[in-house]
């Protein structure tokens, strides 16, 4: 068998990490793609992380620079497998005590909306983007992050697809939810070692009858935000709203106060 070629290290001590992930590429391109990757992603930065920032490269007019258009090719058009190579990088934060999850951390899941022209991009369509608080044009990405309050990182991701990408809409067999997506996402945290104490959310998650019976399926506990007239399960005596709550704790009298 050829010896494989010998890659242009990365920067310091990330030559070391990236060299954890070499295997799961099969052409010095790609190993060289990744070191350039990572770099652009760690280095500092004096502006947003486009392809060509992180080439360091300058906007638009170095857009068809070498580096550019390699780290471009890397990214849309390399065969290689996203989902090893985070499986890999999962691998690594498990095994590194500082970074090793515990059961007393939480999960949290979250989605994340970027402005998008057009209409031939995946997942693209008018929806709400909630980084720039309005409905526009754009992708949406539904994430879960793993943290104990001392340190977190990304787990997993998964695109939302509007429902006029399906045939039947929000009928069709494919279509999933937000909700669906960020339960199925937990589930396969916990399934990769990463356990919790609980899954959290915000109210946009409370709406869901699914993602409450999906994260009870999968044997997780979770703590989420409820809109203010979203009624919960509880006694019949007790508050089921956070409007009734707040009532409840409402000054009465000197013996009763709240």
């Amino acid at each position: 068998m050829t010896a494989r070629r010998p890659c242009p290290p990365a920067p310091g001590p990330l030559e070391e990490y990236a060299a954890r992930f070499d295997d799961l590429f099969f052409s010095l391109a790609q190993r060289r793609g990744f070191r350039e990757y990572l770099t652009g992603l760690l280095a500092p930065r004096d502006r947003n992380k486009t392809i060509t920032c992180l080439a360091g490269a300058e906007p638009v007019a170095g857009a068809g620079t070498p580096g550019v258009q390699r780290l471009q090719f890397f990214l849309s058009e390399s065969p290689w497998e996203a989902d090893l190579v985070n499986d890999r990088r999962l691998e690594l934060l498990r095994e590194e005590p500082a970074t090793a999850p515990h059961d007393g951390g939480v999960i949290v899941i979250d989605d994340s909306g970027d402005r998008k022209d057009g209409t031939a991009t995946a997942h693209v369509g008018r929806q709400w983007l909630g980084r720039l608080g309005k409905t526009d044009n754009g992708i949406v990405t539904v994430t879960t992050v793993w943290t104990d309050g001392r340190v977190y990182y990304p787990l997993h991701t998964a695109p939302y697809t509007p429902a006029h990408h399906f045939a039947r809409g929000r009928s069709d067999p494919a279509f999933r939810t937000k909700p669906q997506l960020a339960a199925a996402l937990a589930a396969r945290g916990k399934e990769a070692g990463f356990g919790c104490r609980a899954v959290v959310a915000d109210c946009a998650y409370s709406v869901s009858d699914t993602w409450y019976l999906a994260l009870r399926e999968a044997g997780l506990a979770y703590v989420v935000a409820l809109k203010p007239h979203r009624g919960t399960w509880a006694l019949a005596d007790q508050p089921h709203t956070p409007v009734e709550a707040a009532r409840a704790l409402t000054w009465r009298d000197a013996k009763r106060p709240g």
